[in-house]
Formats: structure tokens, C-alpha cells, sequence
């Protein structure tokens, strides 16, 4: 129930500039004490009431006289859609008798008053004792109140058919219950009549109390605690058939509430199953579609789905009763069971083929990463990718650095395809994998003839088919000082000549460099060109080992496995806790690199559809045993030099020595003993 429920509602208003005679015909006409005043704009300015029209005319107000220095200004607003208990709130709190009830619009629509409280309330009160007697009758249980005196104030039906009277009011209920207390729960056999008494006291005026007893025929009573029983014992092999399930299944009642789910299901998804308990299936599976079997009435199977690179198809079924649904369940297959396997490998055989040629398509002569591909949840990598995709740009060189595996090329191509130039080509060169006496003639191009080998009509080289676009010079450390002297003059002069040419070809050529090697380091050698060192390292990337990363260990794990999920046609859902524990613990000098070869491994060999600590690579498993004992043996030696420091400061006194150290003179003994 709302405040426009229960209102007196007003069709018309008085205005500002009304006059006292208008104020009299609307008062006579609606017959109330109060009337709103709105100014010429809607707006509520204040009300004229019965009070004002006594002063007005007692000041000897005329009818054709302006109500506006009457209008009381202090008035109490209302919203129409203001709950009921909240308007009960107010009216108590209020000196003001009459409020007035405002739409949205803030448009006076009605009065309200303590008679229109106290009518609502008699009301509901009648609405909720007729409510009451209802739910008793219907519920077959025999219901007495009493006063403080025991005697009986209210009997329904079923009461008087337990007791075998006509009528109960009047009578002192200990005729039929001698021993009355608060709580009690007896069994009791009357007239032929088995049933339960249940007794609980009440509040009455004045601090007295009555008693309300309710009583329960024993066989529905038994009949109840059977039913239960059979079905707890039903429930209890359905969850146990729902826990060992191979595939997901979910149960949801007329609400679309969850009532029951499985742990595959749970865990394919990454779901808590006690928190999807009783939750809204589209809060928790939206994926699943569940709900649209509740209009259908049809069984459905959905189409392949995808979640973490598994497919899976749902069948959704509706529970029908008496042509009503009155729930759903889902069935999710995911595991690659013979037929389905078919069909999988099918689908994604034509996937791959076409992914493949869209992407050969695609990434011809083009960059194949974005910035969004860059996993990461460290606040330095997300600083230094917020530094590069600024850098990107502008027009600079750019050189990224990084130990092997950390993702130098991810970063280029992002560099290139987050740049102006990003329609134009990004050609790359591996300098460690073209062999010295090639690296020029692939960089710069040659003329028909040039040396011996050449094809016929020449070639044009890296720089050429880069023109416009981003160069990418991987591996940079490993170019040859002669090829570093003409590398550095086409950065200079943006021209160069092909092998065995005479003409200058000029080119617009953005250069992003990478290399794993300390520069400096090969600049003090003699080993790289000092002022080329200087024209590459404009802008410097450094991204930091995935060692430094500890917290995109986790994150990329979860990359990996839903990718390879996809590409190897696994079904891996989760990494157990202790092969997490030894992929945390690892060093990783692999870097990413590492790090996705060992889960493309584990994938391939974990069994249960998680990966365990036996999937890992033993070289990995080993490598952090090596590391747990090197660094148990180093606190054991820093511990004895602790001891012998403590014993030399203390002339070999014990007790001394292990007051120094902080322990009991035991612990000092067993230490002692340890180190023999």
C-alpha cells in the first residue's frame, strides 16, 4: 500500500492572487479544511486553511480581497508513492495535521490527514485479520486465544472439530488443557482425536499476557516427517549423482533460482558452488540461456559454445507438472566423449584452416599483436606499455630491450599498429638468423648481376618493402660492424644504395630496434658502434623478466589454458594448488616464452582435467628442489655464525650465549647437538 492509496484526492488548487471568496467555494465544494496555493508556474507555494479564513474574516476580509497574506508557508510535502509504513512513521512524528501529496512533477494531488491514518490502518487491520483466518483455515491447524484470565477470546473451526464443541469462546481453556505454560509442546487424546498442542504467550494491554495454542492432527504430523525422510533420502543420492557427474548439470525451480549444481560444471565455469546456491541462474550462467525453455516448453540443445578455449553445447530441458514448468534443468557436455570428440575435431579443423588463411591474409607484411594482447597485472609492465603507446606515436626510433622470451616482438608490432603508419607495411629482420655475408643485400636490396647467384632482374630489400612503414630490427646486437656503418648512414640521410648499384634510393623508414644484449657493455668492447648505439637508443624500452613479475604468473596461466585449450583441443580447467606453488617458485629464465611451452606441456599430459605437479617438466621440478636446499643450507650457516659470534661474546658460557641469541639454553643445546 502507497500514500495515493489512501489519500484525499483534490482536482483543483487555489492560485496565488485568488481571492477569499474562491477559497470559501472550493473549501464548501470538496468540503476540507485545507487547500493547497500553487504559483502561476505549478508549483506548490503554501496552503490556505479553515484557521486562515477565520482570520481574514475577522480582519474583515471581503470575498473579492487577495488570500495571500494568509497562506500558511510552512507546510509538510508528501510523494504519492511513499510506502505505507514510512507514511505511519511520519504521521507519528508530525505536529502538522493535514500534509500535502505531491505527484513527480511536484503537482499538489491530494490531502492527507490523521483520520485518512487512522482509516488506512482500520483497514488493513481488517484486511490482515480476514488474511489470518485464511491461512488458518486452510492450514487444517486448530487455533485458541486466550486472555490473561485462560479464557478463550478466539477458536477457529478446526479447533472446535478437535474438541468436539460448537462453540470455544467464553470458555477457560484449562477445562481442556489443565497445564498451560510458554513453549509447550504435548500430545494429547480427546474424543478420539490424536493431535499436538503447541503453547506460546502473547502480549495483551497492560502488560498482561494470554496464550495462543496450536493444534496439529498427529498423522499429518507423521505423515509429514515420512514424507521427509524419503525425500532427504532422494535429495541425498541426487547430489551424490550430481557430485560425481561427468558432465555440468545445472537444476533451477519456477523462479529460475539454482537448487542444485554440479562441480564440473562449477569448475569449467570458475564458480564458488556455495555462492551459486540459490542465486538467479543468468546471474551466475548467463552463457546458458536457461530461461528460454520456460516459454517454449521444448527441450533445446544450443549451438558449440566457448568458454577458456573448450567447446561445450547445452542441453536445456524443462520440468513440466500439470502443463505448468515448474523448473529447468542444464546438461553442459564438454568432455570429449567419442561422438562429441568427432565433431569437435571436425569443427575446429575447419576453424584452424579458415583462422589460418584469414590470419595468413591478414598478417601479410602487417603487425599481428595489439596492446590489449599484453597480459599483465604489474603496475611497472602497465606503466612501461602507457610509455610505449605514447611513444608510438610520434616518429623516434625506438630501442626495446629485454632478456629472451619477455616479449620484445609483442611490443614492436603493438608499437607499429598502435602508430600513423599503421596501414603501411612492418617488415622484420632477425639479425641473428640471416648469415653475415647475406644480412646487406637482404637489408638494402642488389642490381641484376651484382655477384654471383643473383637472380636475373635483382631484388629490392627490407628497407624498399618497409618504405612508408616500421622496420624491426630483432636482435640488433648481433649485426656486423660494416653492416652498422651503412645502417647508421641510411638513418642519417634516409638513402642508400642497393649492392652493386650507383643510384641513391630514398626511403621513409621508422626504425623500432630489439636486443637481449647489454649495448653499453658492447660498445666498451668495441663490438658495437658508438654513435649508432646513440641513433637507436632515442627512446628505451626495458621490460622487465618474468621473474620480476610475480603477479602475472597466475594471469598468464589462465591465458595460456584457455588459449592451448583452443589450439590442442585439451579440456584443462584449473592448475592445482601445488603445481601452482612450483610455477610461482620457478625463476623462469625462459621468461613467457618458458612459461607457455611448460603449459602447452602440462596441458597435453594432465589427465584429470587439471594440471598436477607431475605434469610439470622435470628439469622444472628440479631445478626448485636445487633452490629449496641451497637456501636452507644458507640459513643454517648464517644460524652457526650466529652461535659462534654469541658463545665468542660470552667466553663460551651457554647460558649467556642463548640470552644473547634470544632462546632457551634447551634450543641453545639441541642447535649445539645439530652442528655437532
Amino acid at each position: 500500500m502507497i500514500l495515493r492509496d489512501i489519500m484525499t484526492p483534490i482536482s483543483e488548487t487555489l492560485i496565488t492572487g485568488d481571492t477569499l471568496g474562491r477559497a470559501v467555494i472550493l473549501m464548501k465544494q470538496f468540503k476540507i479544511n485545507v487547500v493547497p496555493v500553487v504559483t502561476k508556474q505549478d508549483e506548490l507555494y503554501g496552503v490556505f486553511t479553515r484557521t486562515s479564513l477565520s482570520d481574514m474574516i475577522i480582519s474583515g476580509g471581503q470575498s473579492n480581497d487577495s488570500i495571500d497574506p494568509y497562506v500558511v508557508r510552512d507546510v509538510v510535502t508528501l510523494n504519492d508513492t511513499t510506502p505505507y509504513r514510512e507514511v505511519e512513521s511520519l504521521v507519528k512524528q508530525s505536529h502538522v495535521g493535514t500534509g500535502i501529496v505531491i505527484d513527480q512533477h511536484l503537482k499538489p494531488i491530494g490531502l492527507f490527514t490523521k483520520t485518512d491514518m487512522i482509516s488506512a490502518l482500520f483497514e488493513q487491520t481488517k484486511s490482515l485479520s480476514h488474511m489470518l483466518e485464511q491461512i488458518l483455515d486452510s492450514s487444517h491447524l486448530g487455533a485458541i486465544m486466550t486472555d490473561e484470565h485462560s479464557t478463550i477470546i478466539y477458536s477457529n473451526e478446526q479447533a472446535k472439530q478437535f474438541l468436539n464443541k460448537e462453540e470455544l469462546d467464553g470458555l477457560c481453556s484449562l477445562e481442556f488443557f489443565p497445564e498451560v505454560e510458554n513453549g509447550m509442546v504435548k500430545q494429547v487424546q480427546m474424543e478420539g482425536n490424536h493431535f499436538i498442542v503447541r503453547a506460546s504467550n502473547f502480549d495483551r494491554e497492560l502488560n498482561e499476557k494470554g496464550y495462543i495454542l496450536f493444534m496439529q492432527d498427529v498423522s499429518e504430523v507423521e505423515e509429514m516427517a515420512s514424507e521427509l525422510k524419503t525425500v532427504q533420502g532422494l535429495k541425498g543420492l541426487l547430489d551424490k549423482a550430481m557430485e560425481h557427474a561427468y558432465d555440468g548439470i545445472v537444476m533451477v525451480n519456477k523462479k529460475g533460482n539454482i537448487q542444485m549444481v554440479s562441480p564440473p560444471l562449477c569448475e569449467l565455469f570458475s564458480i564458488d558452488r556455495n555462492k551459486a546456491m540459490r542465486k538467479h541462474v543468468n546471474e551466475v550462467f548467463p552463457q546458458l540461456n536457461l530461461l528460454s525453455v520456460f516459454q517454449s516448453q521444448h527441450a533445446e540443445v544450443s549451438d558449440f559454445l566457448e568458454i577458456k578455449g573448450i567447446k561445450y553445447i547445452v542441453n536445456r530441458i524443462p520440468i513440466v507438472q500439470d502443463n505448468e514448468v515448474i523448473g529447468a534443468i542444464g546438461k553442459v557436455t564438454y568432455r570429449q566423449i567419442d561422438d562429441v570428440k568427432k565433431v569437435f575435431k571436425k569443427l575446429e579443423l575447419m576453424e584452424n584452416q579458415v583462422d589460418y588463411y584469414k590470419e595468413q591474409l591478414k598478417q601479410k607484411d602487417s603487425s599481428r599483436f595489439r596492446w590489449e594482447q599484453i597480459i599483465t597485472r604489474d603496475e611497472n609492465m602497465k606503466k612501461l606499455v602507457r610509455t610505449a603507446t605514447k611513444a608510438a606515436k610520434g616518429l623516434s626510433t625506438i630501442l626495446i630491450r629485454g632478456e629472451s622470451g619477455t616479449g620484445k616482438e609483442l611490443f614492436a608490432h603493438s608499437i607499429h599498429s598502435s602508430s600513423g603508419r599503421q596501414l603501411k607495411p612492418l617488415v622484420t629482420v632477425n639479425c641473428a638468423a640471416i648469415p653475415e655475408q647475406l644480412l646487406e643485400s637482404e637489408f638494402f636490396g642488389y642490381e641484376d648481376g651484382a655477384f654471383t647467384g643473383a637472380a636475373h632482374k635483382g631484388k629490392i630489400g627490407k628497407f624498399d618493402l618497409a618504405n612508408g612503414g616500421t622496420l624491426f630490427l630483432d636482435e640488433i646486437g648481433d649485426m656486423s660492424l660494416s653492416l652498422q656503418a651503412k645502417m647508421l648512414r641510411v638513418l642519417q640521410e634516409k638513402e642508400f644504395y642497393r649492392v652493386g648499384g650507383t643510384s641513391r634510393v630514398n626511403v621513409d623508414v621508422r626504425i623500432v630496434a630489439a636486443t637481449n644484449q647489454p649495448l653499453e657493455d658492447l660498445v666498451a668492447e668495441g663490438k658495437f658502434r658508438e654513435d649508432l648505439y646513440y641513433r637507436l637508443n632515442v627512446i628505451s624500452l626495458q621490460i622487465p623478466p618474468l621473474r620480476d613479475r610475480p603477479n602475472d604468473i597466475e594471469r598468464l596461466i589462465e591465458h595460456f589454458m584457455e588459449s592451448f585449450n583452443s589450439i590442442i583441443g585439451t579440456s584443462v580447467t584449473a592448475v592445482k594448488n601445488d603445481a601452482l606453488t612450483y610455477m610461482k617458485s620457478y625463476h623462469w629464465p625462459g621468461n613467457v616464452r618458458e612459461l607457455s611451452n611448460v603449459m602447452e606441456r602440462a596441458m597435453t599430459f594432465a589427465e584429470s582435467g587439471q594440471i598436477q605437479k607431475e605434469d610439470l617438466p622435470e628439469y622444472m621440478l628440479r631445478s626448485i628442489e636445487e633452490s629449496r636446499y641451497a637456501q636452507k643450507e644458507t640459513r643454517m650457516d648464517y644460524e652457526w655464525e650466529a652461535i659462534e659470534k654469541a658463545l665468542a661474546k660470552s667466553s663460551g658460557n651457554k647460558s649467556k650465549a642463548a640470552e644473547i641469541l634470544g632462546i632457551s639454553r634447551s634450543s641453545l643445546y639441541e642447535k649445539l647437538k645439530k652442528y655437532s
